[in-house]
């Protein structure tokens, strides 16, 4: 399963290690994924989805029905 937040589409980032030296050799920078079950009660059921923590935080603000509601806006979740 690839590192993909499932409702904003974060992926991973590709960089450099930098040594004191200056050398650089390539690295990755991982999203911060949970896998996290939440409750919509418009559709009277649980959903998991593996979501990145900034995503957590715009579900604390928004809602899980606004967030859900622009993922599917976006094409990133079909369920």
């Amino acid at each position: 399963m690839s590192r993909v937040c499932e409702l904003t589409g974060k992926r991973a980032m590709v960089g450099n290690n930098v040594s004191h030296a200056m050398n650089k050799t390539k690295r990755k920078f991982n999203v911060n994924l949970v896998k996290k079950r939440f409750y919509i009660p418009e559709e009277d059921k649980w959903l998991t989805l593996r979501v990145s923590t900034s995503a957590l935080k715009n579900i604390n603000k928004k809602g899980i029905s606004a967030v859900i509601k622009e993922a599917r806006e976006k094409g990133y979740l079909n369920k």
